[in-house]
């Protein structure tokens, strides 16, 4: 550690993004209930005390929603976020690019860029988009943990399934059609097959907005060391995931420590500047999730970061375990940051 590191000095003058967060659903839930200013109430204060500075806030919805209502839902979610924006207008703002990044934390508010988790508001509508792109869509994660008709998820336990899929072909003019624009393409939950086939498809750097390596906990849903690699060689970006099934093969090895580890392991195989946050965390909003989605998991997740108002107990973890201000610069916002300063 070093002599004079600050942590809070640190959290200050840094910027701090996590590159995933599943807020939206949450906040049009309860703003569908007649609340205002839910982000404000319930949420700035945990980034105020975690010293985040920006969310890359995804727009997921869950599984007993599909195929009919995706659409309206996800619309629905930005919609939530627009509104909220107008409510807290000094304290929180919609960024479009890396730049407003640097906006946002100048200008002491947080911002949040948007992100597709599941493309199925896009059904298969190539069209729709330039309507999320116009809406402030940055970020492009093709599946979930299911089928769509871009892809195949990864499931977070061994499923009994039919033979697997990679990237259809309407999943390849998608790819094509989101560089275009200016959206990252993002393969969190794809599974291997469709991984591979978007290293060859992709032409920008490809991230991985919430996903921890393999060789530490054992589920598909996590990253091997070759497809770290190929993340890493074309510029891209990984987050680590603060998901307990994803941090340890059981519940007594999910917690910081072995977060820490998948640090260690992305950034030997990777490089320091490959790595992010992407902390996914979820305690918040299990209470959403339908059956379907939470079916057959081996046990109930839990966050091994209890809110963002921990991350500070996370860097002194990263600290001792001899990361260098440089290095924490990048891992937790540059590196992110980086990705999204061209869109």
């Amino acid at each position: 550690m070093e002599g004079n590191f600050s942590i809070s000095e640190f959290l200050d003058t840094s910027l701090i993004i996590d590159g995933h967060f599943d807020l939206l659903m949450d906040v049009q839930i309860q703003r569908e209930s007649g609340r205002t200013k839910v982000i404000e109430t319930d949420y700035y204060p945990r980034f105020i005390k975690g010293g985040v500075n920006i969310i890359i806030a995804s727009l997921y919805v869950d599984s007993s929603f599909l195929p009919e209502m995706a659409l309206r839902k996800a619309l629905g979610q930005i919609s939530a976020l627009y509104e909220e924006v107008k409510e807290s207008p000094d304290k929180l703002m919609i960024c479009y690019n890396g730049e407003d990044m640097n906006i946002a934390k100048q200008s002491n508010k947080i911002g949040f860029l948007l992100s597709i988790e599941g493309a199925e508001p896009l059904g298969t509508d190539l069209s729709l988009l330039r309507v999320f792109y116009e809406l402030g869509v940055r970020n492009l994660g093709l599946v979930w943990s299911r089928r769509n008709a871009i892809g195949d998820g990864s499931f977070f336990y061994p499923t009994r399934e039919g033979k697997k899929g990679g990237i259809s072909s309407f999943g390849v003019k998608v790819i094509e059609e989101a560089e275009r624009l200016g959206m990252t393409i993002d393969v969190s939950h794809l599974n291997d097959e469709g991984f591979w086939d978007v290293v060859e498809i992709a032409k920008n750097p490809i991230i991985a907005s919430h996903s921890n390596a393999r060789a530490v906990c054992s589920t598909m849903r996590n990253l091997t060391d070759e497809q770290i690699k190929a993340i890493s060689s074309c510029n891209g970006v990984i987050g680590v995931n603060a998901a307990s099934l994803l941090v340890g093969d059981d519940d007594s090895t999910s917690n910081i420590e072995q977060l820490i580890k998948h640090v260690d392991h992305l950034v030997e195989v990777a490089g320091i500047n490959s790595v992010g946050l992407g902390l996914d965390l979820c305690e918040d909003f299990m209470k959403y999730s339908s059956l379907a989605s939470l079916d057959g998991l081996p046990r109930k997740p839990f966050d091994v970061i209890s809110g963002h108002q921990s991350i500070p107990k996370f860097l002194e973890g990263l600290l001792k375990h001899g990361y260098k201000e440089n290095e924490l610069t990048g891992l937790m916002g540059k590196n992110f940051q980086r990705i999204f300063l061209s869109k």
